[in-house]
């Protein structure tokens, strides 16, 4: 945001403190008047590096390290402490040696402050005359290569501070060495000293933005007990919550302060599955059970309920998908935008049952506050009115003498909330040096002070958005510049919400930016459209499998939720670990729908008229499976008919863990060997897992074959009738000759005279049927 070079309404200076200054300056009147008659353009203010600018080393041959200055905003009666260390980085020892600190003039704005920072030499006009006289630190001989301490304390009124501002404060060492005999300036470090000892006439509204949110950490897979244990991806989680760790730091250290918490559920439900038993994913596949982190997840879901009670919350849709993504390459996608509405909904509730409270949703947060139509577009298609830019994104197009205030129209009842980027990227890179976190937060209050004294009579509400997952150190860091921040005297905190609210300055601009001018190399780390392909296709899936399951929720809500996760912004700038992860979930669930399928079975051989075939349905789940149809059909049905026609459905329904045997009716219009398959299908028609084929070798009889045997009975029954007519003519000849004394005749005739033996009825062509099922491999016979 652009502004003038000096600061409407600034007081005149007070002649009688700056008279002895201003002698001392003389010798760098034209360098110092360059300095601060250059006015910055809009474009030059918006500019803002990723990370802030650090200090240069290449200042010449003695290397000045500042590690702490206290306090960062001084007030009348205090002492300033300056502390850190010099080392020579030449060849040569320098003697006679001391540091000093040096007061340079109140900078003129917020572009003046960054050139301030930007500068690496020592400028004798535009640092200052250094405070001397007792407040420096004697070094008599400073060897190559080993680092020396210092510490300087030096009393405010000692600083002869003038007009409230920023003045740039320079902590040089002078010395002298063999080649060079006579003092001169042979290191500097530069930083700032906020002033601004009485209440500001109008204090800027301040809104922080305080982020817990964490990388994906759940997968997909849960165990079969009741309770679902989780599976995580590895024991990260738990390192994060531990003492030190970096979400236990931004719990422990945001409490103090007055923040908006942006929260994204999904860290939440991971923290809150590990309050139970969890599991963790090894690298060769398995599991294995964790159990000593619960205590620790815990007491760090009891101490941030505690913390958020009554304060601000924000939830992030679940897993803080990438809107950026979505509006670049996932919104042609089928289905993509789905997850978004559903996302926000679970984020909702997950809040409200872990944290007990009322988040706002109403907030959508790019990936680096950077916006254009489309991701404006996606962002509110879930329900969010305000969308969290920032001001190198959405560009002021005019001139303006001073920050505007972050709330603005851009159409469509929607708001932009745009957080002041210099501000937002004021604590990147590594704050792990001490002296990088002492500089940063120097320069963090510098640019807060500076931003309320471009328009003394106007207040401003300024949002600051800062990295989504900052540091342990870099969370340190901010802490120490909201501290001071809390502590001054022209800042007054305030809600998001309260921001979003605020009355939009009329001036400032409410065009969003071209697709063409999203930065390229955001766009590069965004996931890839086959990403989202992954994505539909796994929710395809999940939506057939849901059907056949008597519990739905067992595998339903892990598999969205891992699906939201697949989307997370945490995936910027890590293609690798995200596809893994994509395909992880997808190979698990094809993985479970393959737990329910048909058992292969051997050919099978038909020797009459009609069979019956049975067909096996193994269910590995846990869980019964239902709403599933197997069907059994012939290819060549003038041959072998299956039930009434082509093929023949029967309903299938099995409990977890538990195999059917489906039996089909068939009948023989020919021998040979006829394909047949058996294949699952869903409620709506759609095939469910892999076919099964077989053969069945059809053996029946012909009709020349049944005519012979019809012929051969014939035969046997003509020549019984014969044998029965011709015993009768012999019987009836005996009776007309008279009976025989004969006892042996008597028998005789007495047993020829029995009921004749009757043929038995012909043996039936097939044997009663049996509804059993064949074990593999056998003679199918009926």
């Amino acid at each position: 945001m652009a502004e003038a070079a000096d600061f409407p309404g600034t007081r005149p200076t007070p002649a009688r403190r700056w008279l002895r200054r201003t002698a001392a300056l003389l010798v760098g009147t034209p360098l110092l008047a360059g300095l601060l008659q250059v006015p910055a353009s809009p474009a030059a203010d918006a500019a803002v590096p990723e990370a802030p600018v650090a200090a240069a080393t290449d200042k010449g041959p003695v290397e000045v390290s500042l590690d702490e200055l206290t306090p960062a905003v001084p007030r009348e009666g205090d002492t300033v402490t300056v502390s850190g260390t010099v080392t020579n980085t030449r060849k040569q020892t320098v003697t006679d040696a001391e540091v000093g600190l040096r007061l340079g003039a109140p900078l003129s704005g917020r572009s003046a402050l960054d050139s301030a920072a930007r500068r690496k030499d020592f400028q004798p006009g535009a640092d200052g005359a250094e405070v001397g006289g007792k407040h420096v630190d004697k070094i008599a001989k400073l060897v190559p290569g080993v680092p020396t301490d210092f510490s300087i304390s030096v009393p405010v009124k000692a600083l002869d501070l003038g007009e409230d501002g920023v003045y740039q404060l320079g902590v040089t060492l002078t010395g002298q060495s063999a080649a060079q005999p006579y003092p001169q300036v042979l290191g500097i470090e530069r930083t700032f000293l906020p002033w601004q000892p009485d209440g500001a006439e109008t204090k800027t509204k301040t809104t922080y933005l305080w982020p817990l949110i964490s990388e994906t950490h759940l997968t997909a897979e849960t165990g079969s007990d009741e309770q679902q244990t989780p599976v995580f991806k590895n024991d990260d989680l738990a390192d994060e919550l531990a003492a030190g760790g970096r979400l236990q730091q931004l719990l422990a250290l945001g409490s103090d302060l007055d923040v908006t918490w942006v929260i994204d559920p999904d860290t939440l439900a991971s923290v809150e599955a590990m309050t139970e038993g969890y599991r963790i994913r090894n690298d060769d596949g398995k599991t294995t059970r964790a159990g000593k982190h619960q205590a620790v997840a815990k007491q760090w879901l009891n101490d941030l309920e505690a913390a958020v009670k009554d304060e601000k919350v924000v939830a992030l849709p679940f897993a803080d998908p990438d809107l950026a993504s979505l509006a670049h390459t996932g919104k042609g996608v089928t289905g993509s935008l789905s997850h978004l509405k559903e996302a926000t909904e679970a984020g909702v509730s997950a809040v409200k049952a872990i944290l007990h409270t009322e988040p706002s949703t109403d907030f959508a947060w790019p990936a680096e506050g950077a916006i254009d139509p489309s991701i404006v577009d996606v962002s509110t298609s879930a329900g969010a009115h305000t969308v969290i830019a920032r001001s190198d994104s959405l560009r002021e197009s005019q001139a303006l003498p001073y920050s505007p205030t972050a709330a603005r129209p851009i159409g469509g009842g929607t708001t932009a909330v745009v957080a002041d980027a210099r501000l937002s990227t004021a604590f990147r890179g590594d704050m792990t040096v001490s002296e990088d976190a002492t500089l940063a937060v120097q320069e963090f209050t510098a640019q807060s002070l500076m931003l309320n004294q471009q328009v003394p009579g106007k207040q401003r509400s300024i949002v600051i958005a800062p990295q989504r997952m900052p540091t342990v150190s870099q969370a340190q860091a901010m802490a120490k510049g909201l501290t001071a921040l809390q502590e001054g005297t022209w800042t007054q905190f305030q809600g998001l919400t309260a921001a979003a609210k605020a009355k939009p300055d009329p001036q400032a601009t409410t065009r969003v930016p071209s697709a063409g001018a999203y930065p390229a190399a955001l766009r590069k780390r965004e996931l890839p459209q086959s990403a989202f392909v992954t994505f539909r296709d796994t929710q395809s899936a999940l939506e057939r499998f849901q059907v056949i399951l008597t519990k739905r929720d067992r595998v339903v809500t892990p598999f969205r939720r891992a699906i939201d996760r697949g989307m997370s912004t945490s995936w910027r700038g890590r293609p690798a670990e995200a596809t893994t992860y994509r395909d992880g979930v997808q190979n698990y669930l094809n993985s479970l729908t393959k737990q329910v399928s048909l058992i292969k079975r051997s050919d099978a051989k038909l020797s009459g008229r009609s069979a019956t075939i049975p067909v096996s349905v193994q269910n590995n789940l846990v869980q019964g499976v239902e709403n599933l149809t197997l069907r059994l059909y012939s290819r060549k049905p003038s041959r072998l008919k299956i039930g009434d026609g082509e093929y023949e459905e029967k309903q299938v329904k099995i409990a977890g863990g538990h195999s059917q045997s489906v039996k089909f009716t068939t009948t023989a219009k020919a021998n040979g060997p006829v394909p047949v398959y058996a294949q699952l299908f869903t409620e709506d028609g759609q095939p469910y897992g892999d076919p099964v084929h077989f053969e069945v070798n059809v053996t029946e009889f012909t009709l020349a074959v049944m005519l012979v045997i019809a012929g051969g009975l014939l035969l046997l029954v003509l020549a019984g009738f014969r044998m029965y007519t011709q015993r009768k003519r012999a019987a009836r000849k005996r009776a007309e000759e008279g009976p025989d004394e004969d006892p042996e005749d008597e028998n005789g005739a007495a047993a020829e005279t029995g009921d004749p033996e009757q043929p038995s009825d012909p043996t039936p062509d097939t044997a009663p049927e049996s509804t059993d099922p064949s074990d593999t491999g056998e003679r199918v016979d009926r």
